[in-house]
C-alpha cells in the first residue's frame, strides 16, 4: 500500500488499477460550490490539479491534451473564426485555439471560477492568454448557454469537461448535442473529451450514437497518449455538421505559425488511425 502522504493515486476500481505520482506537498485544498480542488507539488510532474479525486492536469504534460483537444478541430474546419469552450477553466485549451490568427473571438464558458483562480495560482503558463481582447471568459452553466445562444453563431465548440459524472454530467446528452448542432454555422465542429478507448468504450460508442442521432453527418475519435490519466490513453471525439472529418488542412497544419510540443500534421493524420476493436465497435453503431 503506498503511503498516501508521500503518494498522490487515482484508483480505476472497475479495472482494477491505478495511477500513482510520489508528492513532495499539498499546495491547496478547498471545495467550491462546485467540487472539491486540490493541487500537489509532485516530484516529476510538477504542479498537479486534482478534481473529485481525479487527475485533472499536470504541469509536464498537459500539452498532450491541450493541443489534442484544440488543434485538430481548428484545423479541420475551414475558417474558424468563433470558438465556444465548454469547461475548460484551466485555460490550457483557451491558450491553444488563440494562437490561430484567424480566430476572432474565444469565448469560455465554465461554471466554477475556481478553477480558472487556482489555474492562475498555481499554473501560470496555461491562463496566460487570458488578456487577449479575443478571450471572454463567463463562469456560468455551460448547458444553459449553449440552449441559449443563437443558431448558426458558432463555428467549433470544444467540450473541455471533467469525467460524466456531477457538473458535468449534462454534457453528454443527446439534447445538449443536438443544441450544440445548432448553434454551429455550415462547416461547424464538436469536440469533446471522450474518456480512455480501453477503459470507457461504452461511454465513447453513446457518444457517437447521440452525436449522429443529433444530426452529426460524421463523426471521428482523435486517440492520443496521456500519462497522468487513467490507462495512459485519452481520446477526443469530433463531431461535423456537413463536413467529412477525415479531412483537414494538412498544408496549413504543417506551416502553423506557433510552436506545439506535440500536436502537427503527421500526429493529426496519425490520431485518426482506428485500432481493429475501436472499428467493430463503430461498425456495430453503423449497423
Amino acid at each position: 500500500m503506498l503511503d498516501p502522504n508521500t503518494w498522490f493515486s487515482e484508483v480505476a476500481d472497475a479495472d482494477g488499477a491505478a495511477f500513482s505520482l510520489r508528492i513532495s506537498s499539498k499546495l491547496h485544498e478547498e471545495q467550491s460550490p462546485y467540487q472539491h480542488i486540490e493541487i500537489y507539488e509532485t516530484e516529476g510532474f510538477g504542479h498537479l490539479m486534482v478534481i473529485d479525486g481525479c487527475t485533472m492536469l499536470s504541469t509536464r504534460d498537459n500539452f498532450l491534451y491541450h493541443e489534442m483537444m484544440s488543434h485538430p478541430a481548428l484545423f479541420t474546419h475551414p475558417d474558424p473564426k468563433r470558438v465556444c469552450i465548454i469547461g475548460g477553466g484551466d485555460c490550457g485549451t483557451l491558450r491553444e485555439v488563440l494562437k490561430h490568427p484567424g480566430v476572432e473571438q474565444a469565448v469560455q464558458i465554465d461554471i466554477d471560477e475556481r478553477v480558472t483562480r487556482l489555474s492562475e495560482m498555481f499554473f501560470p503558463e496555461l491562463t496566460a492568454s487570458n488578456g487577449d481582447p479575443r478571450a471572454h471568459l463567463l463562469f456560468e452553466d455551460g448547458v444553459r448557454w449553449i440552449q441559449e445562444a443563437d443558431a448558426g453563431s458558432l463555428d467549433i465548440i470544444i467540450v473541455d469537461s471533467t469525467d460524466p459524472v456531477g457538473p458535468a454530467v449534462g454534457l453528454f446528452t443527446s439534447d445538449f448535442y443536438a443544441d450544440c448542432r445548432r448553434a454551429l454555422g455550415a462547416g461547424g465542429i464538436l469536440v469533446q473529451q471522450s474518456e480512455s478507448p480501453l477503459y470507457h468504450m461504452r461511454i465513447l460508442t453513446e457518444m457517437h450514437t447521440a452525436m449522429r442521432s443529433a444530426g452529426f453527418r460524421d463523426t471521428r475519435t482523435l486517440l492520443f497518449p496521456q500519462p497522468i490519466y487513467p490507462s495512459g490513453w485519452w481520446s477526443a471525439t469530433m463531431a461535423g455538421t456537413d463536413l467529412t472529418l477525415g479531412d483537414f488542412r494538412a498544408e496549413d497544419a504543417a506551416r502553423k505559425a506557433f510552436d506545439t510540443h506535440y500536436y502537427n500534421s503527421e500526429i493529426h493524420r496519425a490520431a485518426l488511425a482506428q485500432p481493429e476493436f475501436f472499428r467493430r465497435a463503430l461498425a456495430e453503431i453503423a449497423d
